[in-house]
C-alpha cells in the first residue's frame, strides 16, 4: 500500500542554503513578436539544448488582449555556470498600468508535479474540462476559453519545477543536490521570480504566489527565501489544498492525523449536501469525541461497538473494516478505497472507477494520478505548441516521480521541515501578508481538517488567513462550479488588498 505521503505527487527554514544559489538570467523581455532572440552564448548540452528560444504569442479572452510569453530562465550556480533552464508562462494583460496591477506566480506540487494543472485547471486563459456525465474521463476532456481565468484581476507567471514539465537541469548527476530538497527548491523559485520581476520592471508590483498541493508547503518556503535571499515582500499567498505540515498526513499510528482526516470522509459519505455548518460539526466531533477515544486505550466490548457503529453511520465505511482497523480508518487500503467493484479517489472520496484489482490481491491505482489527471500532461504539450509557439521535442513530464523518490525533506535527516514556525515567522516580519487556503470538502490526501489545524495553532496573524472550502477534491477546480467560485473568492481577496492600501 503506498503512503498518502508518496501519493501527493499530483497534483523550509530561515537561512538561505549553500547547495544552490540561482544567480542570474539571460531572458530577455518579451517584445511584440512571436520568437525571441538567441537567449545568450551559453551553450547547452543534453536535454537542455532541446528547449527553444522563447516565444511571445498575442490573445484575447472575453474581451481582454493578453500576451502569452512561453520561454525558458537560466539559472546558474555561484561561480556563474548554467545549472537549469526553468520553463514558464507568463500571462500579462496589455495596457495594464504595470506599478499597480498585480503579478501572481504560480506552481504545483508533488514534489515532482508540473504547473499545467493550476495553468490548464484553475486559473490560465485556457481551461481543460473533463465531461459533465463522467468527470474521470480524461479522454474526453476539452480544451477551450476559462470563463474563470484569473487574468481579469491578475497577471500570471508559471513556472515549472526543475525536472518536471519542459524545465530541465543541466547536469542530472548534480540536479539531486541542486534542486531536490526542500530548502534548494525554495531558493531556486526565489530567485526564478526576482529574474522575471526585474526582467519585467515589475518590482512595485502587488506579488502573490499560488501553490496546490506540496505547493503549500513551497508557498512558505519560497516566501520565505523571497524575503531573506531576493528582498522581496509579499503582499499574499494562496495554497489550493495544501500539505502544510507533511506528519499530519499520515495516519499510521497518528490520532492526530486522524481526526484530521476523518471530517473529509464524513464530507464525502453527506456528498453533495455538505456545508460549511457540517463540515464544522464534523471537525468538532472528530477533534472531540474521536481523537479523545482513538488517543487512549483501545475501546473494547459494548463501548467500543458503540464507538465503531458510530464511526462507521457518519463515514458510510463498514462496520467491520471499522472495528478491524480499531477506529483509525487506513487510507489507501483497499477495504477503506474500494466497495462492490468500485474503487474511491483518494483525492476525491466522492468520484469512482471500475477496480481493477477488486480481488484486493493487486495495489489499486488512484483514478487522478494515474487515470483521468494524466489528460494534463498531453493537453498542455499541444497547447504550448499549438497556441503558444513553444515547440520542442521534450515530453512534457507532468509527474516525475525520479524527483518526489530522490526528494531531501530536512538537511539534517528524514524528517520533513515544520512549516507553522515559518509561516509565525513570515506573518509577525511581514504585517501586510495574507494567506488565502482553499480545501476541497472531499480530498483525503491533504484534508481540510489540516488547513483549519493550522490556522488554530498559529500564534501570530491568524486574523490574516482565511480559510475557504468548496465542493470536490484535491483538484476541485475540476469541477466548474468550484472553479467559477474559487475564482471569485480569489478576486473578492486580492481586491480587499488593493483598497486596504
Amino acid at each position: 500500500m503506498m503512503s498518502r505521503r508518496a501519493l501527493l505527487l499530483a497534483l523550509s527554514l530561515l537561512s538561505p542554503v549553500s547547495a544552490l544559489p540561482a544567480m542570474a538570467d539571460d531572458a530577455p523581455k518579451a517584445p511584440a513578436s512571436k520568437t525571441d532572440t538567441a537567449k545568450s552564448t551559453d551553450s547547452f548540452t543534453g536535454e537542455a539544448a532541446l528547449l527553444p528560444t522563447d516565444s511571445v504569442t498575442k490573445h484575447h479572452l472575453n474581451g481582454i488582449a493578453y500576451t502569452a510569453h512561453a520561454g525558458t530562465l537560466t539559472l546558474r550556480g555561484p561561480d556563474g555556470k548554467p545549472t537549469a533552464r526553468m520553463f514558464y508562462v507568463a500571462y500579462t494583460k496589455d495596457g495594464a498600468p504595470d506599478a499597480k496591477r498585480p503579478v501572481s506566480y504560480f506552481f504545483n506540487g508533488g514534489p515532482g508535479a508540473a504547473t499545467a494543472y493550476l495553468n490548464l485547471g484553475a486559473a490560465g486563459p485556457m481551461a481543460l474540462t473533463m465531461p459533465a456525465k463522467d468527470a474521470t474521463d480524461g479522454t474526453h476532456a476539452t480544451l477551450g476559453d476559462n470563463p474563470d481565468s484569473w487574468l481579469p484581476f491578475t497577471d500570471m507567471v508559471f513556472f515549472d519545477a526543475v525536472g518536471t514539465g519542459y524545465s530541465r537541469p543541466l547536469d542530472t548527476a548534480k540536479a539531486g543536490d541542486q534542486f531536490y530538497g526542500v530548502k534548494q527548491d525554495a531558493s531556486t523559485f526565489a530567485k526564478a521570480i526576482q529574474l522575471w520581476t526585474a526582467k519585467n520592471n515589475r518590482q512595485a508590483a502587488p506579488h502573490y504566489l499560488v501553490g496546490e498541493s506540496y505547493g503549500g508547503i513551497r508557498s512558505i518556503q519560497v516566501a520565505n527565501a523571497l524575503q531573506m535571499e531576493q528582498g522581496i515582500l509579499l503582499n499574499g499567498v494562496v495554497m489550493l489544498s495544501p500539505a502544510i505540515e507533511m506528519p499530519l498526513l499520515d495516519t499510521d499510528e497518528n490520532p492526530l492525523s486522524a481526526a484530521l482526516m476523518i471530517p473529509s470522509l464524513i464530507a464525502a459519505h453527506e456528498s453533495p449536501n455538505v456545508t460549511p455548518q457540517f463540515a464544522d460539526a464534523a471537525y468538532e466531533w472528530a477533534m472531540g469525541t474521536y481523537l479523545t477515544k482513538v488517543a487512549g486505550k483501545l475501546p473494547s466490548g459494548d463501548e467500543g461497538k458503540a464507538f465503531y457503529a458510530e464511526i462507521s453511520r457518519r463515514t458510510g465505511l463498514p462496520e467491520d473494516v471499522v472495528a478491524r482497523q480499531h477506529g483509525v480508518p487506513a487510507i489507501g487500503s483497499h477495504d477503506v478505497m474500494s466497495r462492490d467493484g468500485k474503487l474511491h479517489g483518494l483525492y476525491d472520496y466522492t468520484q469512482t472507477i471500475a477496480d481493477p484489482s477488486a480481488d484486493g490481491l493487486d495495489e489499486s491505482p488512484d483514478p487522478t494520478l494515474f487515470g483521468f489527471g494524466r489528460a494534463y500532461g498531453n493537453a498542455f504539450s499541444g497547447y504550448a505548441a499549438n497556441d503558444l509557439g513553444f515547440q520542442t521535442p521534450l515530453t512534457y513530464d507532468l509527474l516525475s516521480f525520479k524527483v518526489n523518490s530522490s526528494w531531501k525533506w530536512s538537511n539534517g535527516g528524514p524528517a520533513p521541515i515544520h512549516q507553522i514556525p515559518v509561516l509565525n515567522r513570515l506573518l509577525a516580519l511581514d504585517p501586510g501578508l495574507r494567506v488565502f487556503v482553499a480545501n476541497g470538502y472531499y480530498d483525503l490526501a491533504c484534508p481540510f481538517g489540516t488547513a483549519r489545524w493550522m490556522k488554530d495553532h498559529l500564534t501570530i496573524g491568524a486574523d490574516r488567513v482565511s480559510l475557504h472550502l468548496y465542493q470536490g477534491g484535491h483538484m476541485l477546480y475540476t469541477r466548474p462550479a468550484s472553479r467559477h467560485a474559487l475564482s471569485l473568492d480569489v478576486a473578492s481577496w486580492m481586491q480587499q488588498d488593493a483598497i486596504q492600501h
